[in-house]
């Protein structure tokens, strides 16, 4: 079975091709987790979710929608909402039973503004992870957590902060926090912090391109998922976003998170069935599905 743990099937992208794209999903035997990045595509994920017993929905603000501001991704622009959390309205999606996720939720760096409207946007950031949390503690739901670095190399990498804020809850809820640090590629040591904290790594595309140092830890991305204990890892794409090298600068599929699990395999010296039963088991795991 393969399985996408982080898609946004439900995103424009696919509007007109959206049926096919799950066709092949489908043949491919695959798990699709749906993930939500305001209200409104919350919704539309677990609409989906709720057409096909091998998709599942995750709801949630991404961390940028919290800030209105015009956003570029991939050769694509949106002006992002300036929401915020409404408990109610996500209490009415977790109850419709499609909902294995909190999020996309987290920190983001790279796309507020410079400047003292950029540390009050990330303040507000916290503030906004910190409602996730208490909701997501509250459903007995897993994190699906997004963190970005900012685009200057010399300002301090955001995992140092999502690392602090998630100690801080973990003194709080325990065993009760969990979930996955979404495309992850930062450094070996945090990568053992967010495991030594219980969480799980999702590995997307980004492995896949060639070899290109951390800007602040100098460490491939590969390398360091090779030290990643296969009982923590994840595949996933982000599609319509980060297509995997083999299909870069084509819209990113979900069905190309076969790619990540080929690459993460011929890392790790051993087939692609073993590594898929480790993610579909993880996949169980974290999410309780």
């Amino acid at each position: 079975m393969l399985i996408d743990s982080h898609c946004h099937l439900q995103f424009r992208a696919y509007k007109k091709e959206r049926e096919s794209v799950i066709a092949v999903c489908k043949e491919k035997n695959m798990l699709l987790n749906v993930i939500g990045t305001h209200t409104d595509t919350s919704k539309s994920a677990v609409d989906l979710a709720s057409k096909y017993d091998w998709m599942y929905a995750t709801v949630g603000i991404h961390p940028i929608q919290h800030t209105a501001i015009e956003v570029e991704e991939e050769g694509s622009t949106f002006k992002s909402r300036g929401e915020v959390f409404d408990e109610a309205f996500f209490d009415t999606l977790v109850a419709t039973g499609q909902v294995i996720g909190v999020g996309e939720t987290g920190l983001d760096k790279y796309h507020i503004p410079e400047g003292v409207a950029g540390k009050e946007a990330f303040e507000k950031q916290k503030v906004l992870f910190g409602e996730h949390v208490k909701f997501a503690v509250k459903h007995n739901l897993a994190l699906v957590i997004h963190v970005r670095d900012a685009r200057d190399p010399d300002e301090p990498s955001t995992h140092e902060d999502m690392i602090a804020l998630l100690k801080q809850y973990k003194e709080e809820y325990g065993d009760q926090l969990k979930g996955v640090i979404h495309c992850f590629t930062g450094g070996s040591a945090y990568a053992q912090a967010y495991i030594d904290l219980g969480f799980y790594l999702g590995v997307g595309g980004v492995i896949t391109y060639p070899a290109k140092g951390n800007k602040y830890t100098k460490e491939h991305l590969a390398d360091v998922i090779d030290t990643v204990p296969l009982d923590k890892i994840l595949t996933e794409t982000d599609a319509p976003y980060l297509a995997p090298q083999k299909y870069r600068g084509k819209r990113c599929d979900p069905w190309m998170s076969e790619e990540v699990a080929k690459f993460i395999a011929e890392q790790r010296g051993m087939s692609v069935e073993e590594l898929k039963k480790y993610v579909r088991e993880n996949f169980k795991k974290v999410f309780g599905v």
